[in-house]
């Protein structure tokens, strides 16, 4: 691999990585176009590494070029496993970051790629990925799918709102119920219920905060997105 071929493939890993990192900036992602950039530009660095000459390295070390490039990528995926697990979160009864941890493990096979020396490949991919994170979320918002969510209802104890009575209003607002459990604080001279349910399409959860709101015998609620 001559030199220009070796500067070649780490730019278009550069750029590639920038570009998919600023489709997650622009997104509000805590990785972002440094993240990206790195992630491609490093992992292409390392498979360049893996067919340069060992004069062009360090004279006198031993030829990189007898290496198994299967254990480097093997390393880097690992690694960058590592890196994804960090991006993920939960954020109540949902988890966050999913995506972008895809998305990175996605630029480190888009570098490895790239620093293969396989460039066409690696722009389509780059192009795909990009395409795949700024439109397909229009797609899913397009999609009625099921909308899951954790509800707890609070009652003062001597005036709870029945069982029967509280399955009637989430049935009215078409929710479903998986499952229904209760908690007693006699301290707080608290009843709650607390019920994981799903309906299709998000709007039923605004409708249902107002019935729930209006409700005699309720002293307070949760409703959060939850996933099944």
């Amino acid at each position: 691999m001559s030199v220009a071929t070796a500067l070649l493939d780490l730019l278009i890993a550069l750029l590639a990585g920038t570009g998919i990192g600023l489709e997650r900036t622009l997104r509000g992602r805590a990785a972002g176009a440094r993240t990206y950039a790195l992630v491609c530009s490093a992992s292409a660095l390392l498979m360049v590494m893996m067919s340069w000459p060992a004069e062009w390295v360090a004279p006198g070390t031993r030829p990189l070029t007898g290496l198994d490039p299967t254990h480097i990528i093997q390393g880097i995926l690992t690694g960058i496993g590592f890196l994804g697990a960090g991006v993920i979160v939960r954020d109540g009864y949902s988890v966050r970051g999913l995506t972008s941890a895809a998305s990175i493990w996605a630029t480190a096979a888009l570098g490895i790629v790239i620093g293969s020396g396989y460039l066409m490949p690696g722009v389509i991919f780059a192009v795909t990925t990009i395409c795949i994170l700024s439109f397909m979320r229009k797609l899913e918002d397009m999609v009625v799918a099921q909308h899951h969510i954790r509800c707890q209802v609070s009652c003062t104890i001597g005036d709870t709102l029945s069982e029967d009575a509280l399955r009637a209003i989430f049935s009215q607002h078409r929710f479903k119920v998986k499952e229904l459990s209760y908690d007693m604080n006699l301290k707080h001279h608290e009843f709650r219920y607390s019920a994981d349910m799903w309906a299709s399409g998000k709007k039923h959860s605004r409708q249902l905060a107002e019935t729930l709101r209006a409700t005699p015998g309720i002293t307070g609620f949760l409703i959060a997105p939850s996933r099944d």
